[in-house]
């Protein structure tokens, strides 16, 4: 199954959600047996990736995978994209179209040339969780994770899915997900109908 990503959102379908690409991500919307906290995609932002070419290093997508199922997320995939705006937003776009509760991005927050990742997210955003943001970057500079701390990342609400932006270091992701997983189960439930406290 290949999933439509011309939503009036994001560019053409990337060469990574052809039926015939490696890892392409398949999204099964009626999905038995989902974790009890919701669905979840990982998408690695790969700086040394090219345009068009399939992601294969998913050493750090197993560690956010490993801490999500933790949390009782079912993830239905990691994919790794490369630095490219319209790559992080196209992929973004399908977690959407997918309809994973939440969508975690790993890398490019920085200030570098190819950090790219902030802007991505807010061109999909439909509303923003800046306490999240906040509680990121706080417990990050906590735990002694600079790359956390001083992070640029974004964390909103597009459609019915939680998009959060982590930094790429094991410590940043490490606290970040500790941060992250109780707050995104909250606005879950509350997107979900079942939390009506935060109103």
């Amino acid at each position: 199954m290949t999933t439509d990503l011309n939503d009036g959102r994001g560019a053409a379908q990337p060469s990574w959600l052809r039926d015939d690409a490696l890892d392409v991500p398949q999204f099964d919307e009626a999905a038995d047996g989902a974790g009890a906290t919701g669905r979840a995609l990982v998408i690695v932002v790969d700086d040394h990736l090219q345009p068009g070419a399939a992601g294969s290093g998913k050493s750090v997508g197993s560690l956010v995978t490993e801490l999500l199922e933790e949390a009782e997320f079912e993830v239905d995939a990691v994919v790794v994209v490369p630095a490219e705006e319209v790559d992080v937003r196209n992929a973004l776009n399908t977690a959407v179209i997918g309809g994973v509760d939440l969508a975690v991005t790993i890398g490019g927050v920085g200030v570098g040339a190819r950090d790219v990742t902030p802007e991505a997210t807010e061109e999909i955003l439909d509303k923003k969780l800046p306490g999240i943001c906040e509680a990121l970057r706080a417990s990050g500079l906590a735990a002694g994770a600079p790359d956390a701390g001083l992070s640029r990342g974004l964390a909103g609400v597009s459609g019915s899915t939680v998009v959060v932006n982590l930094a790429s270091s094991r410590a940043a992701i490490r606290d970040g997900m500790a941060t992250l997983t109780p707050l995104a189960g909250h606005v879950i439930r509350h997107i979900a109908g079942g939390d009506d406290q935060a109103r």
